[in-house]
């Protein structure tokens, strides 16, 4: 026997609790269904000295701004879930935690949607899926051909130097997870060998304001998805930076300077022996550029509104751009065993997974085809997904915008808009 309700979100992390909200606030009677619990993966998919790379006053979810008194302090991950716990509360959210989606169907003869869980079958005409971009690991298949004796673990499992085996590791991914997690490390006591891609860097302070304070004064985080230069430059890297006491920059000719061996991306593994690609300086270059340019766009904003801003510290040491942080030749084919490397975290990001909703909506890339979370098939929404509308979708400083809109499709019960494909 199936039950019948007028509204089904998938998700109890901020996206799902955000769109509940606006449909609390509607009247629409709905459910919040999460295999886990409320903020599962800030729980369990972070580690222990996990923070925030976005200041406290960006954590603005819909109805419930940050209240503390630590506003350009960096939540915990404690804090993040003690947060979106009292974003439950504040509201009542209608959650049901541990209720694992399988499928979502399109009925027999259209109309209403099958949300099919590990125990119950609901009927609904309206399904808001916001389980994010973070499903399924990436590793590569690879991987499986390492010797065994070598410990894998991805950045999602990682909680803290101590449940890791002795000796040397590698990190792979130079995102905002892997070079947080390559500090620790080495703060730790390890020898860390970092494989580098192309993410670029961002100074955590710079001209009296924190990094993104400007990228807000900048308009950043306003840019459409439109407006970016190609569909799958969405899934470029966000620059480094990290929260961590109190806040600080991330720069990888430091991470050299300090004993972290740089490595170029990772081309193949096999047994003890990892081939990298000869691009390191490449992505030195590319993560020095990014931080140039932001700053550059500061000074520009800085003059052209008069504002009374100090300059530049000359003796900060953490915004050094130059080539000398990095002066050993660079290394093409690491032998594991050699360089006592006996764990590998794998911080290469994720794979986008929404193979539960079996309706057609996606891309070549898995991406959902829709338009401000709202999809070609009548009462199917996205929420949640990374530039869903504008580069602060995703984020606890955005996601309550595309929340009402979603919310305010829902209760109009508008239809579906059109979709063009755009050839970029």
């Amino acid at each position: 026997m199936s039950e019948q309700i007028e509204a089904i979100i998938i998700g109890a992390g901020h996206a799902g609790l955000s769109t509940s909200y606006y449909l609390t606030r509607a009247g629409i009677p709905h459910l919040v269904l999460d295999g886990g619990r409320v903020g599962e993966r800030w729980r369990s998919s972070r580690w222990d000295s996990f923070t925030l790379v976005t200041p406290n006053w960006m954590c603005c979810l819909p109805g419930y701004p940050y209240a503390g008194d630590d506003p350009d302090g960096f939540m915990s991950r404690e804090e993040v879930v003690a947060y979106l716990q009292g974003y439950v509360e504040s509201f009542a959210a209608p959650v049901r935690e541990g209720v694992r989606v399988t499928a979502v169907e399109m009925r027999p003869g259209g109309g209403d949607y099958t949300v099919v869980t590990d125990g119950e079958v609901y009927e609904t005409p309206v399904v808001v899926v916001a389980t994010g971009f973070f499903e399924h690991p990436k590793i590569p298949a690879e991987a499986a051909t390492l010797a065994p004796g070598i410990f894998q673990i991805h950045s999602s499992e990682y909680k803290n130097p101590e449940a890791l085996d002795p000796g040397a590791v590698l990190v792979v991914g130079s995102g905002q997870s892997g070079c947080q997690i390559a500090k620790e490390l080495h703060e730790c006591g390890r020898q860390v060998y970092l494989s580098t891609g192309s993410a670029g860097r961002a100074p955590r302070h710079y001209r009296g304001k924190d990094a993104t304070w400007w990228m807000v004064q900048l308009g950043r985080f306003e840019q459409t998805v439109d407006k970016l230069p190609s569909p799958r430059a969405k899934f470029a890297a966000n620059p480094h930076l990290s929260g961590s006491r109190g806040g600080h920059t991330i720069n990888l000719h430091r991470f050299a300077r300090d004993g972290i061996v740089l490595l170029g991306h990772l081309r193949s593994v096999a047994r003890h022996h990892v081939m990298l690609a000869p691009d390191l300086k490449e992505n030195l270059a590319k993560a020095d550029k990014l931080a140039a340019d932001f700053k550059r766009g500061v000074d520009e904003y800085i003059e052209k509104h008069g504002i009374d801003a100090p300059l530049p510290d000359p003796a900060n040491t953490d915004e050094y751009d130059g080539d000398d942080g990095y002066r050993q030749k660079e290394i093409l084919e690491l032998d594991l065993q050699a360089a006592g490397i006996r764990t590998i975290v794998w911080a290469a990001g994720f794979n986008i997974d929404y193979s539960f909703v079996r309706i057609p909506v996606f891309d070549e890339d898995g991406y959902p085809i829709q338009w401000r979370g709202v999809t070609a098939s009548p009462g199917l929404y996205f929420m949640g997904v990374h530039y869903q509308h504008k580069n602060k979708s995703d984020l606890l400083y955005g996601v309550g915008e595309d929340a009402a809109y979603v919310a305010s499709v829902v209760t109009a019960r508008q239809p579906a808009v059109a979709f063009v494909q755009i050839d970029r």
